[in-house]
């Protein structure tokens, strides 16, 4: 995956480093070798380490991954969560919907647009 996602931009003035996140399930030796030899500095932090964090300074806002997050949202829709489509070109078109509801979701607007 790490291979496969390139995102091409212009050379910034200064080299930045580049971190990544990941769950508990990347913490064996071969995962962290992988994301290190892409040249990424490796976050992963177990659930219970996070917890006791959040324990020890409650100011802190709990912090969900990016995927996690991205999941809920999607499974708010109840006619994707139970896949009743057969074709896959309805079942993609239906993604595509709940993906643009879910973004204009996300706009702040100032006036309510279905009651006027």
């Amino acid at each position: 995956m790490l291979s496969a996602v390139v995102i091409k931009r212009k050379n910034p003035p200064h080299r930045r480093n580049k971190h990544l996140c990941a769950d508990a399930g990347y913490r064996g030796a071969e995962h962290l070798r992988t994301i290190e030899g892409h040249g990424y500095i490796p976050h992963v932090v177990s659930r219970r380490t996070e917890a006791a964090i959040k324990r020890r300074t409650p100011e802190k806002k709990a912090r969900r991954w990016v995927v996690e997050v991205c999941h809920s949202w999607f499974n708010r829709f109840r006619k994707l969560l139970v896949r009743y489509e057969k074709l896959e070109r309805s079942f993609l078109a239906l993604n595509h919907l709940a993906a643009a509801i879910i973004a204009f979701r996300k706009v702040p607007l100032s006036v309510n647009i279905i009651y006027g």
